[in-house]
């Protein structure tokens, strides 16, 4: 225990020292969002990859995907790495950069002010940020403190503790900080999740007697649900036992990165165009071992787990529980690596929501009478704020994080992901087909919330937010050049002369 306290002692040392250290290099809002846009491939990739991958994929998904799937679901991680990595910087990461430039925009709402020509769309992307962030947010510490209960040995009774203390480091980095700090702890948490995720991997199969013995034991374990229900070795099949569903997560955790404003933020960041290049292999090969690694390790949950099948929260508890049988230097690893994953991803999170009500509600409101002290100090009690109401929705910890994390994904890459990617390739995307796309996408969050439907449709399970949301997202791209074919053109010289900055590139 004391090693474990040790480790963790050390780690949140550094990383609060990170944050004191940058303190005076962030006193202007592009310091302090932007990081002043001076950044390398190395700290902007590893700084998308710390955002993408959390202890909402490490604890929540990994468990109970890894649980649902069997060793198929190592093909959502690699999704992750391909599509949501990959794909994403190749298509998103110069345009990005050129026009956010272009405009001088710090935040996604901001973007669509400017593209579109609307403050009310402004505005209202703005409410859909700060609202639909906070239960990804919760999630995130939903699945921290119950790794950590287990870590320290102390139980449910300490869940809310680690909650609070968990927000409380968070706070005070990213509020002293901003971005420079969340991005130099990036690359520090990105190196330690690199090395801990292939440890506490070859440690935790080694339980088992190594890699072959594990998937023999998996493969004797029975099916008994779903279309493929008594078939033999399901679990470490091709396209696992039930490879529709699977194909909902991978759409949600994949594409839903091109929609959200803390993923998208990092192409805004980095220091120039060329480093977009060196950053895209970068971000893909981390995505690669830490997604392919979380998934590749859910994927033995059912030989570890000793009690009844689980249900609802219980599958957070898939995780940890396999996690208890490490030994304690591993057992202390595997908390600095949730722990930096997971910081790294509130600290993005918490920065893209007091941003966005900063700079594209409270400094509009009061025009030119906030100076750049104000909006940076404006931005921290935001952080506060923020961090302070997800805390009291994670302390609910009957929430399933992977639920949190579906309508969390599914409203705000269903409300931005087509009104963005279009706005950057196509000059007749329409101002009212991002209304559409914006309050359907919310609309049918709360509504599946509220109502929890029980949809299934060919075997597609509508009734889960994962699924839900990643139809939310393919929606979207159907139904934005829908509707911008027939609603009004904007002004075809105003959009012209936006897209004059991206002349010359070649994609």
């Amino acid at each position: 225990m004391g090693i474990i306290i040790g480790i963790t002692a050390v780690y949140i040392a550094l990383v609060v020292f990170t944050g004191i250290y940058f303190t005076r290099k962030s006193r202007t809002v592009s310091d302090f969002v932007l990081g002043g846009m001076t950044l390398g491939p190395w700290i902007t990739a590893f700084a998308y990859g710390t955002s993408y991958f959390s202890a909402v994929v490490f604890v929540g998904f990994a468990g109970r995907f890894g649980w649902a799937y069997g060793l198929s679901v190592v093909w959502i991680g690699l999704a992750n790495a391909f599509i949501g990595s990959l794909a994403a910087w190749a298509v998103l990461g110069r345009r990005t950069r050129v026009m956010t430039q272009y405009f001088g925009s710090a935040t996604m709402p901001d973007f669509f002010e400017k593209r579109y020509m609307s403050k009310a769309i402004k505005t209202v992307s703005a409410v859909i940020v700060f609202v639909f962030l906070i239960p990804y947010t919760a999630s995130i510490y939903n699945g921290l403190s119950r790794l950590f209960a287990t870590a320290f040995g102390t139980g449910d009774d300490s869940y809310a503790y680690f909650v609070i203390g968990i927000a409380a480091v968070t706070a005070v980095y990213v509020i002293l900080g901003g971005y420079k700090a969340t991005a130099y702890n990036n690359l520090f948490q990105g190196v330690i999740m690199l090395v801990g995720i292939v440890a506490v991997i070859m440690a935790t199969l080694n339980l088992k007697g190594g890699f072959t013995s594990a998937v023999a034991e998996l493969s004797q374990v029975e099916n008994t649900t779903g279309a493929f229900a008594g078939m033999n070795g399901a679990f470490t099949s091709f396209f696992g036992p039930d490879p529709i569903n699977l194909l909902g997560v991978m759409i949600l955790t994949s594409l839903g990165t091109w929609g959200l404003p803390q993923m998208v933020h990092k192409f805004y960041t980095i220091k120039d165009e060329r480093s977009i290049k060196a950053g895209t292999v970068i971000s893909t090969v981390f995505a690669v071992i830490i997604a392919g690694g979380c998934y590749f390790l859910g994927a033995f949950g059912r030989i570890f787990w000793t009690g009844d099948a689980p249900s609802g929260g219980a599958f957070d508890e898939i995780i940890p529980a396999m996690m208890e049988q490490l030994p304690v230097i591993l057992l202390g690893i595997v908390v600095v690596l949730v722990l930096s994953a997971s910081m790294s991803s509130l600290a993005g999170l918490v920065l893209s929501s007091s941003s966005t009500l900063t700079i594209d509600m409270i400094k509009p409101m009061f025009k030119d009478k906030i100076d750049e002290k104000k909006s940076v100090l404006i931005m921290r009690v935001f952080i506060g704020v923020f961090i302070f109401i997800s805390v009291l929705i994670a302390l609910n910890r009957n929430a399933l994080i992977s639920d949190l994390m579906g309508y969390s994904w599914g409203a705000l890459s269903g409300a931005f992901l087509a009104p963005f990617m279009y706005g950057l390739f196509w000059k007749k995307t329409t101002k009212a087909s991002v209304w559409v796309s914006f309050i359907l996408a919310s609309a049918a969050s709360v509504l599946h919330l509220i109502f929890k439907p029980a949809w299934v449709i060919g075997g597609f399970n509508l009734a889960s937010p994962v699924n839900f949301g990643a139809v939310l997202m393919v929606v979207s791209l159907i139904i934005v050049p829908a509707v911008s074919l027939v609603t009004a053109k904007p002004d075809k010289a105003q959009v012209d002369e936006m897209f004059k900055c991206l002349e010359h590139l070649k994609i």
